[in-house]
């Protein structure tokens, strides 16, 4: 068939009003506690910095210089919270310049929110009775074990205390190719084994919060105070999918100025496009941006859940290209 012959939607109908329905619900969860909807732009002045995702250019009429389509909300609505705006949330489109596959598209819908004042573990206790509301069957009660935990149970090694040498090791022994291995540095190894391994085993009986990320994993979390190895991040899983990815959120401009250098510096080393920091997010930090928890989750995937589908373009009208 021609490309112009390919003009039916990929979604059912009946997706298209369980999604319409479900985003209905969640603006009516926020709405009872109050929680601001906000809009950001969707190009933004700078690419991600973090070495794992890839910021997709656009450049726009009026400009000599191409602007990036975000990756997520999260800069400019931190710049909202330091202004004083309060609990926020935005439902958004965003874009990834190198995703693709059954859970993933180019562009997907995002669902992030803060909230002032609160700690991790409380916006876990709001994410989980929020996956409640939206998904249509009753859930078991959620899990909360540590990343340390669930990499020790599913693959048998240790993410704080062994060696890069015996997480290769480890890898191997599940079936990595050692030659990739080699390629990749700890948190590269640590990516491929909570993603192709552990994560596909995680939330099979009950939401799982995976909770307490290594410090090097940190991306734009605190560190635990009781604990500086780990960082107060945590992902959701449901049935072996990620579903969301939480921070307590990191406050210190100085701080993240630095994580913002050395995530350049991961980058020139793994031969990826330069990213410079953003200036405007760290000059709201230097200002301040009040203790807060947010959280990222994955719309379409929610939708998926709820419908019980295995393909992410089952529950969207159209792919990127085909509109």
């Amino acid at each position: 068939m021609s490309e112009a012959g390919d003009w039916r939607p990929r979604a059912s109908r009946e997706a298209l009003v369980l999604r319409a329905g479900m985003l209905a619900t969640l603006r009516q969860f926020f709405a009872n506690r109050a929680v601001l909807e906000v809009e950001t732009p969707l190009a933004v002045g700078h690419a991600i910095s973090d070495p794992q995702l890839a910021s997709a250019r656009v450049l726009l009429p009026g400009r000599s210089a191409p602007l990036h389509l975000h990756t997520s909300p999260e800069f400019a609505m931190k710049r909202l919270l330091a202004a004083g705006y309060g609990d926020i949330y935005q439902v958004c489109h965003v874009f990834r310049g190198d995703e693709a596959g059954a859970l993933h598209a180019a562009e997907f819908t995002l669902l992030e929110w803060y909230r002032i004042g609160w700690s991790m573990d409380r916006l876990i206790d709001e994410v989980d009775a929020l996956l409640r509301e939206l998904l249509p069957q009753p859930l078991p009660p959620s899990k909360r074990p540590s990343y340390q935990e669930v990499l020790r149970q599913h693959a048998g090694c240790d993410a704080l205390t062994d060696s890069d040498t015996q997480l290769m090791d480890c890898a191997v022994s599940l079936g990595f190719d050692a030659t990739l291995l080699r390629s990749l540095d700890r948190d590269g190894i640590l990516d491929l084994l909570m993603g192709l391994h552990v994560g596909p085993r995680l939330g099979l009986s009950g939401p799982c919060y995976v909770q307490r990320f290594p410090a090097s994993q940190a991306s734009l979390a605190r560190l635990d105070p009781e604990d500086s190895r780990v960082a107060l991040r945590f992902e959701l899983y449901l049935q072996g999918v990620e579903l969301a990815n939480g921070f307590e959120e990191l406050a210190d401009a100085t701080e993240q100025r630095a994580r913002f250098m050395n995530d350049r510096l991961t980058r020139r080393d793994r031969d990826l496009p330069d990213a410079e920091p953003d200036e405007r997010l760290l000059a709201a930090l230097t200002h301040g941006l009040p203790a807060c928890s947010g959280v990222a989750m994955g719309f379409d995937r929610l939708v998926m859940q709820a419908a019980g589908t295995r393909r992410i373009e089952e529950v969207l009208s159209f792919l990127p290209g085909e509109a």
